[in-house]
């Protein structure tokens, strides 16, 4: 059996205001194709399949078309997506009955009083697997197995959901059926993309342990974390990654998804290989200059001897200016730079240096802002505070701040 796992394709997203439905169309061409040409028979999508929680009805429209396009190409495949910390549970699940009829499976949330819900047995004449498909859990999911003497434990919270549903899937899964385990958040780790992924904060646990997943799991597939990698060193406990870069960051990280197959040896043990395959890059993110700040003149430079014949699609361009740099007519200077060049240009980030002895620099940019951690910011609010400087923030009002959060999410889910 052939397994192909992605996540985080974030349909629906602008990046910097520039549209990526042309880039997660090309996605989904190469998508089909590789599994097609692959011969696989399950597709695992590990949360975040929209940007946001209220997508608009032309990201919705292009998975419905996916899932149309690829079970024309690929009749017998099966697709399984967790709803992810980006997604709407019931916006996901309100198109459950739909996406049934073309042997797609979603889940939206976990029912603590039926983990079973969660677990999806396949068995045709090419899939046979059990499937802990775990969407991503808030704190109100984990509620009721949270709870200690000292109040909640999101983290405990999430171990006993995980064990609850894995029990559900052992108990019918025959000793030659391999056990996947899905899920969408941040293991203690990971490593994270600057700048493009949002903090998964919740009672100032924004991290698990790979222990809350069963040891008896075949392969693990995660979503949230957008580069591609390893947990706990362990060659079956994987983030696939984003298809393409989400902040420039990633501007010279190869994206990819990860191919796994199942086989029985003969002497009735499971054995898993887990390969990678790179996504071509429809579209390219260039940054200017790569390294340090350099004068407006000799950056206007770059940009205009910037070549892009290469380039079948218009790349992102982004380019950084020292903060002391007082030419009033850089932003005009710049539109210059760019008269007549094929571009989606992203804007200009501000350098200011602040410590001296070690010349670190300090990026003002405030399209970056939603990526903050809410606490990290409540103690940038006192430590800004002329009245509070040099206080602690009280544990009762981060507690306040981490309700708030929750209420927030639970509101952008209805």
């Amino acid at each position: 059996m052939k397994v192909l796992h992605t996540s985080d394709w974030h349909l629906g997203q602008h990046f910097y205001e520039h549209s990526r439905s042309q880039e997660h169309q090309q996605f989904f061409n190469w998508l089909i194709d590789t599994l097609a040409n692959e011969n696989v028979d399950l597709l695992l999508v590990s949360g975040d399949i929209y940007h946001t929680a209220t997508p608009a009805a032309s990201a919705e429209n292009q998975l419905y078309q996916f899932v149309k396009d690829v079970k024309k190409r690929c009749p017998n495949l099966h697709i399984v997506i967790i709803a992810g910390n980006h997604d709407s549970a019931n916006r996901i699940m309100t198109a459950q009955p739909l996406l049934a009829q073309f042997d797609t499976h979603v889940v939206g949330r976990f029912d603590v009083n039926n983990p079973d819900e969660v677990v999806i047995r396949l068995n045709t004449d090419f899939i046979n697997t059990h499937i802990v498909a775990m969407p991503f859990l808030r704190a109100s999911d984990v509620s009721l197995l949270s709870n200690n003497e000292n109040g909640h434990d999101y983290a405990q919270g999430i171990a006993k959901a995980y064990q609850l549903s894995t029990e559900c899937a052992l108990q019918d899964k025959p000793a030659i059926t391999p056990l996947i385990v899905m899920g969408h958040l941040h293991a203690k780790g990971g490593d994270i993309s600057s700048d493009s992924e949002r903090n998964l904060v919740i009672g100032g646990e924004d991290a698990v342990t790979a222990q809350v997943f069963s040891t008896n799991a075949d392969y693990v597939a995660l979503g949230h974390l957008h580069k591609a990698q390893k947990v706990a060193k362990s060659d079956f406990i994987r983030y696939s990654g984003t298809p393409m870069p989400m902040s420039f960051s990633e501007r010279h990280y190869q994206h990819q998804v990860c191919l796994i197959e199942f086989k029985t040896s003969e002497k009735g043990t499971i054995e898993t290989t887990v390969n990678p395959l790179y996504i071509p890059r429809t579209n390219d993110v260039i940054l200017l200059p790569e390294g340090d700040c350099v004068p407006l003149a000799q950056l206007c430079e770059q940009i205009t001897e910037l070549d892009l014949s290469n380039h079948a699609h218009a790349p992102y361009l982004r380019v950084k200016l020292s903060a002391g740099d007082t030419d009033t007519t850089f932003r005009e200077q710049i539109e210059n730079a760019l008269e007549n060049k094929d571009i989606h240009f992203c804007g200009i980030e501000r350098v200011r240096q602040t410590n001296k002895e070690h010349n670190t620099p300090v990026f003002e940019d405030l399209t970056q802002v939603e990526m903050l951690n809410p606490h990290t910011l409540l103690e940038q609010a006192f430590a800004a505070n002329k009245d509070l400087a040099g206080e602690e923030v009280s544990n009762e009002l981060k507690s306040l701040l981490t309700n708030v959060i929750a209420e927030l999410e639970e509101q952008e889910q209805q």
